[in-house]
């Protein structure tokens, strides 16, 4: 059986690690760099780090920063925002990220999916999805949840991992940083639907949140930023209580 992982999430702006609700209300949640050496020092599986207003600002990741993390932990990062071209990933592979995630562009240019694919393997390729549901449907909703479409978010999951995706990150924007636990039937229907990996992002207030994406949404792993970057949840703790309620992970 595969360990299911827990990865918390570092969306940064300008230079800060920030956290709103619903992607809006932001506030301050420290240093990126101090985070990433403590979630990693913790027993965090992975990270994932994302420009948040890259995308808006037209601009790329601050490879800066991915030096500095690189530099303090051991474990694999992802990072994302702004990600247009083979040459953005070049960069950011060549300054220690270990995957990269790509959202409004490869809803812009579907290609670039495969093209990361071919040039750097799929297993670097993680495709973020922000959807909300609008009249009980999932729609794809690009720059930072900024711009609504009419793409429907299993269709497009299913796009991708055809293109060569490797892994697929899926944010419920109706439910993040409103800790009241994750988008499970959607995370469910998304797991049936694909055959990689697929990372349940928004909502996690406690514990049982977790175990409930493992168990009912059938996520292989479970991001979350609030209740790691304010102590609410120490990784630790949760990694136990998983493990006593049979979600095999690393601890």
């Amino acid at each position: 059986m595969l360990t299911k992982r827990i990865i918390p999430c570092l969306d940064i702006k300008d230079g800060r690690t920030v956290k709103g609700v619903n992607f809006i209300d932001l506030r301050d949640a420290g240093d990126p760099v101090a985070l990433a050496k403590q979630y990693a020092n913790m027993g965090a599986d992975e990270l994932v780090f994302l420009d948040i207003s890259a995308t808006l600002e037209g601009r790329p990741t601050t490879l800066e920063m991915v030096l500095h993390v690189a530099e303090q932990v051991n474990i694999p990062f992802t990072v994302g925002g702004g990600i247009s071209s083979v040459e953005d990933v070049d960069a950011l592979l060549q300054c220690g990220a270990d995957k990269v995630s790509i959202n409004s562009s490869a809803v812009k240019r579907p290609e670039l999916v495969n093209e990361l694919a071919e040039k750097f393997g799929s297993q670097c390729v993680v495709v973020a999805i922000d959807a909300k549901q609008v009249n009980g449907q999932w729609k794809v909703h690009l720059a930072g949840g900024s711009i609504p479409t009419d793409i429907d978010l299993f269709e497009w999951a299913k796009e991708v991992e055809q293109r060569g995706a490797g892994e697929i990150l899926f944010t419920s924007m109706n439910h993040d940083g409103t800790k009241n636990g994750f988008a499970n039937k959607a995370l469910a229907k998304l797991s049936e639907t694909l055959n990689i990996p697929i990372i349940a992002s928004g909502g996690a207030g406690n514990i049982q949140h977790f175990i409930d994406a493992f168990k009912e949404g059938k996520a292989d792993a479970a991001l979350a930023a609030s209740v790691f970057h304010f102590g609410e949840i120490p990784i630790p703790e949760l990694k136990k209580e998983l493990r006593n309620h049979n979600i095999e992970v690393r601890l």
